[in-house]
């Protein structure tokens, strides 16, 4: 799970290109962190997958 601040750092920067334009640097720091993100999502999805059981 991404901490806190990673995630409010993500959402600061949606914010701001939505305002206005992103630096360059800005937008790579935004795309590393929506990769670690959307990695650690699909980390904890298959997790949730895998305990799941059928029962008929």
């Amino acid at each position: 799970m991404l901490s806190r601040e990673k995630i409010k750092r993500i959402n600061e920067l949606a914010k701001k290109s939505k305002e206005s334009n992103l630096s360059i640097k800005e937008k790579e720091e935004q795309k590393k962190l929506r990769e670690e993100y959307l990695k650690s999502f699909r980390k904890n999805f298959r997790s949730q997958l895998d305990s799941i059981e059928i029962v008929d």
